[in-house]
Formats: structure tokens, sequence, C-alpha cells
């Protein structure tokens, strides 16, 4: 299949993505009021909101996976600066992996590699990630990384006798926060919470330690990806006049927009970004409508995502209820 050409603007209009609903045996049975979902056989722990597998929701290429699409038309979406598969810098041709987790009991004690790790065993990448908050009852708490001076043989020996909770910090959690989970980080989300995961567009996961629940453990290679200190922890934000900056790191950004009544497609873009990108709009209350020349209006209730390419038109944001507006961006790590 030839590549699609970025020329024609109303083609690459912003655009729905369908969510795709992963089981995992410490999700819940039920979604609402985030999405109209309940399980019918095993509980759903994540809603992929960016996963490969995704389906365009709207617009002009509806219907097509949203990793045929990136493999498709990379400059449409991404820009002409950002870097392509192949190249030294580059990520891949889909940047990140937007999820919403619903944890309803602890997952697995797991660590993530960096990309260096994933590398040396034929991935293309690692996985950082960050959290922000959706939800949280009260004393919500997770695990997120070793305890000062704790070794990897006291991490053995936790994994072993059943312990390992002893060596990892514990954080309390609410909503609103964000937190920051580099790869190397070894941690867990206990239930109570509703978390906006954005991270690397991978899903390597190495299991340490699972409850007793019988499912596969990586602990070898969990052993080799952990570090023993990395940059784990809550992020302070940053208020600007027009946005609250959640998280700026290595390879993504992430805002929470003000939206007074409308604001013009040309303002979400940040002091100091150059050409613009690739952008998500999620919303993670209330609800917003989307409007320009030339594609039909989207709405986006909350818990919904949608997709800006670089080569989209001008639009406008309307604030149609209490609306909760994050930005979420790719960012491309230097060539090391």
């Amino acid at each position: 299949m030839g590549k699609l050409s970025p020329s024609n603007s109303s083609a690459w209009a912003p655009f729905r993505i369908a969510p795709s609903y992963s089981e995992r045996v410490w999700g819940s049975r039920d979604l609402h009021p985030w999405y109209d979902r309940t399980a019918k056989d095993a509980p759903i722990g994540e809603a992929w909101l960016t996963g490969d597998q995704c389906l365009v929701a709207s617009g002009a290429q509806k219907g097509k996976t949203l990793g045929a699409l990136f493999e498709e038309a990379p400059e449409a979406l991404l820009g002409a600066h950002a870097p392509r598969a192949g190249e030294e810098a580059a990520e891949s041709a889909s940047p990140l992996l937007i999820k919403v987790i619903f944890a309803n009991d602890k997952l697995s004690v797991q660590v993530h590699p960096d990309d260096a790790m994933a590398q040396k065993y034929g991935d293309p990448r690692g996985k950082t990630e960050c959290w922000y908050i959706l939800e949280a009852k009260p004393e919500t708490k997770v695990a997120l990384g070793l305890k000062q001076g704790v070794e990897l043989n006291t991490v053995m020996t936790g994994i072993e006798d059943g312990t390992l909770e002893s060596s990892l910090n514990i954080v309390d959690l609410a909503a609103g926060e964000m937190i920051y989970v580099d790869a190397g980080t070894v941690h867990s989300i206990w239930p109570g919470s509703i978390i906006l995961e954005t991270q690397q567009n991978c899903d390597l996961t190495y299991r340490m330690y699972d409850y007793g629940r019988g499912r596969e453990l990586n602990i070898k290679k969990s052993l080799e990806a952990a570090k023993l200190v990395t940059h784990a922890g809550k992020v302070s934000p940053t208020a600007l006049a027009d946005r609250t900056v959640l998280m700026d790191g290595e390879y993504f950004r992430v805002e929470r927009i003000n939206v007074e009544g409308s604001r013009a497609s040309a303002s979400l873009s940040g002091e100091g970004e150059s050409a613009p990108g690739l952008q998500y709009l999620f919303a993670a209350a209330g609800k917003a409508k989307i409007t320009g020349d030339g594609f039909d209006a989207l709405e986006l209730p909350m818990g919904a995502i949608v997709a800006v390419p670089a080569s989209s038109p001008e639009f406008i944001v309307e604030d149609k209820e209490a609306l909760q507006l994050m930005r979420i961006t790719p960012r491309w790590p230097k060539a090391k």
C-alpha cells in the first residue's frame, strides 16, 4: 500500500479513537461511568486508548487500525521534524501508548526495561511511563521503587519468601496528582484508583512477584531490569497562564489545558514548541466539542480521546460541560 499524502489537510482533521479493552485478573467488572462497558467473563483492567490495534472511529480514516495508519502516513501524523523508524533517535511510527487503568486488586510487583535492555533482547524500545490520577479513594497507595539501601539479593529473598513489599516505597495517591515511573523502577499499582497512563509504545513487563495468582514470572529479567535508584516519584505541577504542565519528560509531555468557553487550535501549542506535531486530547472530566471547516463536529465525552495529526486543519475546542482537557504530546529523545 502506498504512503498517504499529508497534502489534503481535511483528510487529517482531528479524529476519535475507539478504546480497546484488555482483560486482567486484577481489573474491574464495570467501567461505568468512564466507559459503557461491563465484563462478560474476566475483569477488565485496561482501556487502551492509542494502542496499535485501536480503531479510528471518525473521519476520513475511519475503520483503520491506528498502527496501520501510522505505517501508511507517518509524516501526516507526526510532522516532518519527527524522527522516523530506523533513524538513530526514532521511537517508532506510533510513539505513545495511552491507557486508562482500573485496578480492583494489586497488580504484580513488576519492572519495565529501559531502551538499552529492550534492544539487547531484540525489542525496539523500553518502557518509561507516567500516571495521572483520575480518581483515588481515601488511603489509596502504590508501591514505587525500592527503599534506600535495599540490594538485589534482598529483593530476591523477598520474592522467594513473600516479603518483597517490605522492600518497596509505599506512596499515597490523590486525584489530580502525577507520578513519574522511569524504566527500571520496581512498582505495583494497588486497588482504589483510576489512572491515566502515558508510556512509550511498548508492552514489555517483567513480573517479579504476583501474590500467588499462578501467572508466569520473569524473575531473571526483572532483576536485570531493576535499578536500585530511579527518578520515580510525584511530579510537582507547573502552572502557566493558559495551562498546567503536569509532566515534561524525555518521551512525553502531559498538560492540563485551560478552556474557558472555547479555544482555538493554534493556542494549544506551548511556549517553545517548534513545528506542530502529533497531539492527543483527552477529556479527564466533563465534555467538549471540536469543530472546524471541512470535517464533521466531534463530541469528546469524559474518557474519550482525539488524535490531532500534525497536518490537521485549524479547529475550535468548546467546553460543553465542566471540561478538564488533557493534552499529551510525544517527545523525541536525543540520539546517544
